[in-house]
């Protein structure tokens, strides 16, 4: 049997790398659970057909705005009105045409990234019990900082860099191998215009004594760095038979699984952290574990790179206001099961799966593919 993979897939040619203060943009991201927005909400298992592998790029899924029959101004201040976000947010969206959408971009991006992330660990990134955790200053706590900050710059800089936004557009770096890219029809991400925007849209202040506050948006400030430090130079040569007499070179980011598996890394070794006086600097700053050493007695400060936490995490073993728990989910019985099941054992289960093979592109926007079975052992976490 033969099917067709719709092409919004990316399957053909369209991969594209397409919550931070409390108070701040995660109310976008909690937008989520909000029951007014069911196309949000339940939308993510409806993507199915494009599968992470972790080799891939995201893709750009079909947008989720409102639905049509308004004109695009009106279609954009809906959207603005639709995420949750602060006053001064909202007039912000209100105010830049594609934001709106990008600020959906960066929640799609950040919630698939996390999920991936975390898919073989007893906490996977679901969506339930999201609220409640982002009240908390665990380790879980610190990485949904860290990604959704970096989602949000990496799709703003990318917004740019596509047109999709009215007050930004290439890459603007001085210097003239820019301009020579632009004439070359090559657009740089635009890392420094999404940073900028992005501090004036989470509003950060200096915080005095609220350690919360001030865990959050360090957190906040790891996922931007995580994002600047894979900004990366791309260069096209454009000599006669591949000669390089003439070349430009542009401002690109790195794919976005990338900067996640560095999130991931620092959640793997994050830090926990107190608040102590500094008298040279007249206030509370936040340190780790003693060195070893000469500076044994001396707290340590967290890099700026370093993700933080306050509080040991749950197990995530059973329900919770935190998470669904383990019960049910598939393991790997070489190895996850042992972890992910916490003990209680696993269920093993034979079954035929379908899957697409022995796929052709076929001209011009789909995949064809064959329809294959074969016999799969899965393992599942027993109650």
């Amino acid at each position: 049997n033969h099917h067709r993979i719709p092409n919004w897939c990316g399957l053909e040619w369209n991969f594209r790398d397409h919550p931070v203060p409390r108070a701040g943009w995660l109310r976008v991201a909690q937008s989520l659970h909000d029951p007014g927005i069911p196309s949000l909400t339940h939308g993510f298992s409806r993507f199915s057909p494009c599968s992470l592998t972790g080799k891939e790029a995201l893709s750009h899924f079909p947008s989720l705005g409102a639905p049509g029959g308004s004109g695009p101004a009106k279609g954009h201040q809906k959207q603005c009105e639709l995420l949750q976000l602060s006053r001064k947010q909202k007039r912000l969206c209100r105010r830049e045409p594609g934001l709106a959408e990008t600020l959906r971009d960066a929640i799609r991006l950040g919630i698939l990234e996390c999920q991936f992330q975390f898919r073989s660990e007893r906490w996977n990134c679901s969506l339930e019990g999201r609220p409640s955790l982002l009240k908390r200053g665990f380790k879980e706590t610190a990485f949904l900082y860290a990604v959704s900050s970096a989602a949000l710059t990496h799709s703003l800089a990318r917004a740019c860099s596509a047109g999709r936004m009215e007050r930004c557009t290439c890459d603007d770096s001085p210097g003239l191998e820019n301009r020579k890219a632009w004439q070359w029809g090559v657009c740089g991400d635009n890392l420094k215009y999404s940073t900028k925007f992005l501090k004036k849209f989470l509003g950060q202040k200096r915080i005095g004594k609220d350690l919360r506050a001030k865990v959050d948006i360090h957190n906040t400030n790891v996922g931007i760095k995580a994002v600047k430090n894979g900004l990366k130079t791309t260069c096209k040569c454009h000599g006669v038979s591949g000669s390089c007499a003439v070349r430009t070179c542009w401002k690109q980011l790195s794919p976005f699984h990338e900067i996640g598996r560095l999130l991931k890394l620092g959640y793997d070794h994050a830090v926990k952290v107190f608040s102590t006086s500094n008298d040279a600097v007249g206030h509370s700053e936040l340190s780790g574990p003693h060195r070893h050493g000469p500076s044994a007695k001396q707290p340590a400060l967290p890099r700026p790179t370093d993700l933080v936490y306050v509080e040991d995490s749950p197990s995530f073993c059973r329900p919770s206001k935190y998470s669904l728990g383990t019960a049910g989910r598939t393991c790997s019985r070489e190895g996850n099961c042992d972890s992910m099941c916490c003990g209680r054992g696993y269920n093993t289960q034979s079954r035929l799966v379908t899957f697409s093979c022995h796929c052709q592109v076929r001209w011009c926007c789909y995949v064809e593919c064959q329809q294959c079975m074969q016999e799969e052992v899965v393992y599942s976490c027993k109650q």
